[in-house]
């Protein structure tokens, strides 16, 4: 409930009878009250809490002042998750203290003290901690745990104020650590880890030690450090010069969350998903590794579109997410992913086209990406907003290309929606149609017949079909005259035809039909009605059927009214039999 925004204060309160007995929740990004968070779920007698990047509406206080409200809780519950949760000014988090049965407790991004740290390490259960990107200046309150403590992150302490050797002498006690995280930002060029990777006797017991981003890093160091602690299964080493030596991809049961192969690059996208700073330097990698990809990475993508989901207001990460996207989608790659995987990047991609609106090139890249058959054809997604967003850049005059791509995702976006949904886009529509005339009209006068034109009628045709207004605005943006200027100065089928179904569109409105009656036009639908392609001949002759069906509208006298049918009865005759299969229906 909570990851699909379903979680609120009316829909918490189903928890707050007696009937469930809740043991573990999740509410990631949940934007609910304290009250409604205490009444829904502090009565049940829960082990684990995950409250991850809750709304500001629930600060990280207020939860665990909730939590310490029963007695039960307090002794009992085991694990606490509080990342990316906010801490008000005048507020400190110093209440886990109560929390007594607490075995692990993660703060990671959160304003959390020194003096916050020296009150949690006293917890007698406390195994597990994660520190990472808070306010502490001194982790010399570890010693208090150094008897218990098999976990510890603190990934990019930027304030700490000890020195390495300090910091050291901290690491060297804490014997039975099993998972050690001193990750850190590439460019603050931090040496701690190089430094610990040349100790010899320093954590005898670790599996799992994460360096990435340190400075001075390199294969030899890393390996002689493995070597000497056999039992290791773990080693972080994204954006360092390690990981290139083929000892990591020989030694059995050791996984590497790195830059060096599309294996690194995945564990690295998966272990760090919730660091923006690791997920872009991994979406870099992916993208340059991805440049000729032959084969279709669904797992691969289901992770890009994890770190899109989990930082939709970072640039860099959304920026190069969308690259990878159309590196893992392109040439025929989309139609090995699933519908659903496909379904959830593209939202995604809509989401950054919206979030980062002037910066081109990711523009680009999303919009690159979503002019994919698959996508446009199988995959679901709100199609009405993906409208608004693409004729918005019908309208844009920075690439031709681009223009182009936006162009050709609106002509099949257009058969996709209802009557009432073109209707609602009529401020777009407006904007949009007079581009695409004038793109129409200036590929015309330079007698250039493109996939830009083929697109931009296409576009109209579609958007035309079955919607007076839309029809009204080609009459009342000289669309007529650009046809009559279409057909006059080219004679290829695909165009025609396409020409043929816009005036097709504008004949089926009573109050437009008129307006099709005139010499210059006449004379050319029908000629076109008796011309050798069928699809041509066809749609002639359903503007003609059109603006004769009724003898009483005044259109034409009759002994026109009885030509143009004799003309439309000669044509209908010469058509093949009725083996050849025809359509009113535009599916092209």
């Amino acid at each position: 409930m909570a990851l699909q925004g379903k979680l609120t204060d009316r829909t918490a309160s189903v928890f707050q009878g007696q009937e469930m007995n809740l043991k573990m929740i999740s509410i990631q990004r949940a934007e609910i009250s304290a009250a409604a968070f205490m009444k829904a779920f502090c009565h049940h007698k829960l082990l684990e809490v995950d409250a991850t990047a809750v709304h500001s509406g629930l600060p990280a206080p207020d939860i665990v002042h909730a939590l310490c409200s029963s007695t039960w809780i307090q002794h009992n519950l085991r694990c606490l998750l509080l990342d990316s949760t906010t801490v008000p000014q005048d507020c400190r988090l110093l209440a886990p203290g109560q929390l007594i049965g607490l075995r692990a407790l993660s703060v990671f991004n959160v304003s959390f003290f020194t003096e916050d740290l020296v009150i949690v390490s006293q917890l007698p259960n406390l195994d597990s901690l994660d520190i990472s990107n808070t306010l502490v200046t001194d982790i010399s309150a570890l010693f208090a745990c150094k008897e218990r403590l098999r976990f510890l992150a603190m990934h990019h302490l930027k304030c700490l104020t000890m020195t390495n050797m300090q910091v050291l002498s901290v690491i060297r006690e804490l014997k039975y650590l099993c998972y050690l995280d001193i990750s850190d930002h590439r460019q603050l060029r931090s040496d701690l880890a190089f430094h610990l990777l040349q100790e010899k006797e320093i954590l005898p017991n670790v599996v799992s030690l994460d360096v990435s981003g340190g400075n001075c890093i390199t294969d030899a160091v890393v390996e002689a450090f493995i070597q000497q602690r056999p039992k290791m299964q773990f080693v972080g080493l994204l954006a360092t010069d390690a990981g290139y030596s083929d000892f990591f991809t020989a030694k059995q049961g050791l996984r590497v969350a790195g830059g060096a192969n599309m294996s690194q690059i995945s564990e690295a996208l998966n272990r760090y998903r919730n660091r923006s700073c690791f997920v872009k330097e991994a979406l870099y990698r992916l993208f340059k590794g991805t440049f000729s990809l032959q084969v279709t990475l669904p797992a691969i993508l289901k992770l890009v579109t994890i770190g899109m989901r989990n930082h939709p207001l970072e640039f860099p990460v959304q920026f190069l997410a969308g690259a990878c996207t159309l590196n893992l989608t392109c040439q025929g790659l989309a139609r090995g992913m699933p519908v659903r995987l496909l379904s959830a990047v593209t939202c995604l991609l809509f989401k950054a086209m919206k979030n980062f609106p002037d910066c081109q090139e990711l523009q680009k890249n999303c919009l690159i990406s979503l002019a994919n058959s698959r996508i446009l054809g199988d995959v679901p997604f709100d199609r009405f907003d993906a409208a608004k967003i693409v004729l918005k850049w019908v309208c844009k005059h920075e690439s031709p290309n681009m223009q182009t791509v936006a162009v050709s995702i609106t002509s099949i976006l257009a058969l996709q929606l209802l009557p009432e949904q073109i209707l609602q886009l009529q401020e777009e529509l407006v904007m949009g149609i007079k581009e695409l005339l004038t793109l129409v009209r200036r590929k015309t006068n330079e007698r250039l017949n493109d996939v830009t034109l083929l697109f931009a009628l296409k576009a109209l045709w579609n958007l035309s079909d079955m919607s007076p207004m839309v029809c009204k605005q080609l009459v009342e943006n000289e669309g007529l005259a650009i046809f009559i200027q279409v057909l006059e100065t080219f004679s290829e089928s695909m165009i025609q035809s396409k020409v043929l179904g816009l005036l097709n569109n504008i004949a089926e409105v009573r109050e437009l039909s008129p307006q099709l009656v005139t010499e210059d036009l006449m004379k050319h639908i029908l000629t076109l009605l008796h011309s050798s392609n069928i699809e041509v001949s066809y749609f002639a002759a359903g503007v003609i059927a059109y603006l004769t069906w009724n003898r009483q509208n005044g259109l034409f006298c009759e002994w026109q009214r009885n030509t143009l049918l004799q003309h439309l009865h000669v044509a209908i005759r010469n058509w093949p039999s009725s083996s050849c299969k025809m359509s009113a229906l535009v599916t092209y």
